[in-house]
């Protein structure tokens, strides 16, 4: 049998795949088994934020994995230590918890939240408050932390103790205070899979303060705009916020699963020895990726990634077929005349390789994606949308 038949026979449908084998890669280019090369406009899902194979993360992941590839957490090591050092110096959290995957991180900030809401306002202050059409993750909690129905509708009986209201609903946030105890608030800055929308700036502010000012702890979720991804470190600087809580994921491993919860100065000893773990969690090999990821994220790269974001909007916007280009840094979301899955096909038969989020084109290309190939893969979804 083929690849492609095994897959169908022995892996569980939970995914749509496009008809492509990837074989290698390197950098912003990959070859199918065919020996076809394509621009890669999706790096993993955000994951290869370098590209792939960066010689630089290779290298640090590779000694590594020659020196201590796994010693769970019952130790101390090195790469685990330097890289949540990192994370607290480039935003001023001050504690970090890893896990394997974005959905970990979410259920460690859950659990944070709530322990800590628990022992200052009361064990009936658990509830946590998400936005409608966000996405949270796929575990049983973090689906109930998720705002958008259909991913519910097979999972029943949900998490308790979540509640939902709109982008931009303020007046629901302060109703919802006035009946319920609210331990946290949990946002994404820019809607990823509900279609790679920001939030309004303005509620985002109105947001912070109410927060602040009820003693509601503040939490965002940078699981995909995280890491470079919004052309600042962490997509909340974008908009002047200073969370008790972030989640993260994706681009910080450059490649490997690797998950981490940034607790701020309310939180952050809130968890004793016992209270939550990982086994893989802190694994030296990924956290050995993410320092080498981490470090490299400066100015020059950032500002490359805000150059990059404007010459896809330029092109873009108002180009025949495109009726929307939404999103921040290189995160973006198309909204086209064609349907969104034709448009990726038709993309993929000419070399470019994108997503989809909801009804629209969704890139989210290597932050260092060379300016030609960028040019050419942006030309070549140029007429795929006309």
């Amino acid at each position: 049998m083929s690849i492609q038949q095994i897959d169908n026979t022995y892996v569980a449908h939970t995914y749509a795949r496009f008809p492509v084998e990837l074989q290698s890669g390197k950098g912003s280019l990959v070859w199918d088994v065919n020996g076809k090369a394509y621009i890669d406009l999706g790096s993993g899902i955000a994951v290869n934020g370098f590209g792939i194979s960066d010689d630089d993360w290779l290298n640090a992941v590779t000694e590594q994995l020659h020196r201590l590839p796994h010693a769970s957490n019952l130790y101390y090591t090195e790469p685990c230590a330097k890289l949540a050092e990192m994370l607290c110096t480039r935003t001023g959290m001050k504690k970090v918890f890893f896990g394997n995957s974005g959905a970990e991180a979410n259920e460690c900030l859950i659990k944070a939240a709530r322990k800590y809401a628990a022992e200052k306002h009361g064990p009936d202050c658990y509830t946590i408050v998400t936005l409608t059409n966000s996405f949270h993750g796929r575990t049983l909690t973090t689906l109930s932390a998720t705002g958008q129905d259909h991913y519910h509708e097979l999972y029943q009986p949900l998490t308790p103790g979540f509640a939902h209201i709109a982008p931009g609903d303020m007046d629901g946030l302060r109703a919802l205070a006035a009946q319920t105890k609210i331990a946290a608030v949990l946002i994404e800055c820019v809607q990823g899979e509900g279609g790679v929308v920001p939030l309004d700036r303005d509620f985002v502010a109105a947001l912070s303060d109410f927060c602040h000012e009820k003693d509601i702890l503040l939490a965002v979720d940078e699981v995909q705009t995280g890491n470079g991804r919004s052309g600042q470190l962490y997509a909340y600087m974008c908009f002047g916020l200073k969370p008790d809580i972030v989640s993260t994921a994706k681009g910080l491993g450059g490649g490997l699963p690797i998950g981490a919860c940034l607790l701020g100065e309310k939180l952050r000893d809130v968890f004793a020895p016992g209270d939550h773990g990982s086994t893989f969690g802190g694994n030296p090999v990924s956290c050995a990726g993410g320092v080498s990821i981490l470090s490299r994220m400066d100015d020059a790269l950032l500002a490359g990634v805000r150059e990059r974001s404007k010459y896809i909007f330029d092109q873009l916007t108002g180009a025949p077929g495109v009726e929307g280009v939404s999103g921040l840094g290189l995160m973006i979301g198309i909204k086209t005349t064609k349907p969104a899955r034709e448009v990726v096909a038709k993309c993929i038969e000419n070399g470019v390789l994108c997503l989809t989020a909801k009804d629209r084109v969704r890139l989210l290309p290597a932050l260092n994606i060379p300016m030609e190939l960028l040019e050419k893969a942006v030309a070549v979804l140029k007429e795929a949308c006309a």
